[in-house]
Parts: structure tokens; C-alpha cells; sequence
């Protein structure tokens, strides 16, 4: 386990806080393990009815660790020893309803977990992105399936294409969140739906969420993206994105022809 992931059960939600805010939250190997083995442990304990997913400081996720993919593309970390997968798993095969609660920055998974949550409240001012291509890298957590099934494919293409952020106010507007609040009263919105989800009768909730979701084809899914991404990560187009990122340069992609 890990202290970046505080895990706590209360009158039947099951809380998981990321508590990493001095690096905005962005997420490390324990933490995707942690949260894979939070979520597994809510579809077997009877006592959680929901999960709430929420975030300490000014940001909720500001995605993967950077160092993670640096450390993959230079051959020091095999992408297969990477835990995200096991999270990601977790995400789409859960059954029980997750809330979530969204200020400040969500980046990449940051915002692709939010697919597979139930119900999302998000800050007014929050800033949601997706900066895959921007890392010469592509969509994962089914999000290549998801978003466009929320938002139509020429708005999530121009997300991932341009990994331009959008506010919460937009987010809403397009699908992706259930509402937009001032920072200060989202975690409160998230809390009070999350209890009120308890007071549901589990079962109900349970088979309306198996309805609207194939969740053998999203992990399915989630596998062919994981094959692709774990491609890119080695590729020379990465690697310059990865440097400029360190260099704090724009990356020079035009020697590279795909």
C-alpha cells in the first residue's frame, strides 16, 4: 500500500482519497495498486454500496507519473511491471456505483477514470485534459471507445488530437460530468450523492449498471490499447516529447514519419 492513497470505509462508501498534492496528485505504481486493490476489495465486501473517488489540494490527478514513462522509455522500467493495467481492470469490471469529485487539474487518466465513474461533480474553474498525442502517446482506460460515445468522435478527437483543457462548466455541457460547482463544495456534492446511493437497494443498482456497461468489452479493449501505448512508450517520437517535456522546450516531431 501506500501513503499517497488514503482508504477509508464510512457509513457504507468506501472513500479513496489521493493524498500525493504536492505532485498534484499525479499517480505512481503503488498508487494504481492501491486503488486496483480498493476497488477489488468493494465488489466483495457487502458492507460498501459506493466509492467515492476524491483528491487532497489544489488538483485531482495531473495524471501518470512522468517518471514512469521516462524510466520505460529509456529501459529501466518493463511496461509490463507497471500497475496501471490492474487499476484500469478494476475500473471496468466494478459494480458498484463510483462518484467522483473533480477540482483544479485532471490530466490524462486524471480524466479518463472519470469514464467509467457513475456519477462526476467537478469544480466550476476545473481543468480537464487529455495531452496523449502531445506525449506522442494514445488514449487508454477504453477512453478511445468512451469518450466519443459521450461527447461524439469530432470533439473527442480534438481532445485527444490537441490535449486542449476544458473547464468544468464545458464538461458538463458536453456529457462528461454530472455538475459543475464552486471548488470549495464539490467534495461535499460528491459525499452527499455517494450516501445517498447507499440508501438504494444495491441489487437494482448493480444490474442497471451491468445493463449500460459491456465490461468484457471495455477490458478488452483496454488490453488493445495497453499493447499500443506500451509501443509508444518505446517509440522516437515519445522519447523527443519526453525530453522536451525535461527540457521545457516544444518537441520537434517533424524528422519522425509515424
Amino acid at each position: 500500500m501506500t501513503e499517497h492513497v488514503r482508504i477509508a470505509a464510512e457509513e457504507g462508501v468506501l472513500k479513496l482519497t489521493l493524498a500525493r498534492a504536492e505532485k498534484k496528485n499525479a499517480l505512481t505504481q503503488p498508487m494504481y495498486t492501491a486503488l486496483g486493490q480498493a476497488l477489488a476489495r468493494a465488489e466483495t465486501d457487502a458492507s460498501v454500496r459506493a466509492v467515492l473517488l476524491e483528491a487532497e489540494g489544489d488538483a485531482f490527478c495531473a495524471g501518470n507519473d512522468l517518471g514512469d514513462f521516462a524510466a520505460v522509455a529509456a529501459g529501466k522500467l518493463a511496461r509490463e511491471n507497471m500497475t496501471a493495467f490492474s487499476f484500469l481492470n478494476a475500473l471496468a469490471r466494478a459494480t458498484k456505483p463510483i462518484v467522483a469529485a473533480v477540482q483544479g487539474q485532471a490530466v490524462g487518466i486524471g480524466v479518463t477514470m472519470l469514464l467509467h465513474c457513475d456519477l462526476v461533480y467537478v469544480a466550476d474553474d476545473a481543468k480537464l485534459s487529455m495531452p496523449f498525442v502531445n506525449l506522442a502517446l494514445v488514449p487508454e482506460a477504453a477512453s478511445s471507445a468512451l469518450l466519443q460515445a459521450r461527447i461524439g468522435y469530432a470533439r473527442a478527437f480534438e481532445m485527444f488530437a490537441f490535449g486542449e483543457p476544458i473547464d468544468g462548466r464545458t464538461a458538463v455541457s458536453l456529457g462528461l460530468a454530472n455538475a459543475a460547482l464552486p471548488a470549495n463544495e464539490v467534495r461535499a456534492k460528491a459525499w452527499a450523492a455517494a450516501k445517498l446511493l447507499t440508501t438504494k437497494p444495491t441489487g437494482a443498482l448493480q444490474a442497471t449498471k451491468r445493463l449500460m456497461r459491456d465490461a468484457e468489452a471495455l477490458a478488452a479493449l483496454i488490453a488493445k490499447e495497453s499493447e499500443v501505448f506500451s509501443a509508444r512508450l518505446l517509440s522516437p517520437e515519445t522519447a523527443e516529447a519526453l525530453r522536451a517535456f525535461a527540457e521545457r522546450r516544444p518537441p520537434d516531431f517533424s524528422k519522425f514519419s509515424g
